[in-house]
């Protein structure tokens, strides 16, 4: 069987997972960059940047190849204020507090680079949680779940159960919206176990 036409630049489980409901055949090579925010950066474009970096990344190396490069960035914003990974529990703990009692942003941006150039989409996904106690957050910081999701909660797992509603992608939120990435595979002629998008 011949290689895939796709490579995906994560080593997220979640993401490769999602990838695979879309019936989609792809390598995996995670892209290191730097995720620092630049000055007056908003969130949205702070995380269409993130998304193109990686792909761009990524892409250098099957530059000979043809092959297509996807990559994704997922944020939470509360207020403007970007909540990445929590980088220990104080962290953790402190992101789990702020978006308690309350809705939030999730935006993912995804980026799809080939010998045409670089599309991008970003989503938003609105969630509001109900309120969290301290000793239900310091509950679940005592879980391996949150230590690698932006917004230190991963909706998919124990943290679903904070979910009050939902306004939009709830794959969003996991980490790849579904019909958009299918769009942006469609129009680049990568084909899915769906077809072409609609």
């Amino acid at each position: 069987m011949a290689e895939p036409d796709l490579v995906l630049a994560s080593a997220s489980p979640r993401r490769r997972e999602l990838l695979d409901q879309l019936g989609v055949r792809y390598l995996s090579d995670p892209a290191d960059i730097d995720e620092s925010r630049q000055p007056g950066e908003g969130p949205a474009a702070y995380v269409e940047r993130m998304a193109r970096e990686k792909a761009q990344l990524v892409a250098a190396r099957y530059q000979d190849t043809g092959r297509s490069v996807i990559a994704a960035d997922t944020i939470v914003v509360v207020d403007e204020d970007v909540l990445g990974k929590p980088c220990d529990h104080f962290d953790g703990l402190a992101m789990l507090a702020k978006l308690s009692g309350r809705s939030h942003c999730v935006l993912t941006a995804v980026c799809l680079y080939g010998n045409g150039g670089a599309s991008c989409v970003v989503v938003e996904t609105r969630v509001e949680f109900i309120r969290l106690t301290r000793e239900l957050c310091e509950a679940y910081l005592a879980t391996d779940e949150p230590w690698d999701k932006a917004g230190a909660y991963a909706i998919q797992g124990m943290a679903g159960a904070f979910v009050r509603g939902i306004q939009g992608s709830y794959s969003n939120v996991v980490g790849l919206p579904l019909y958009e990435t299918w769009q942006l595979l469609s129009d680049k002629g990568i084909g899915s176990g769906l077809g072409s998008a609609p």
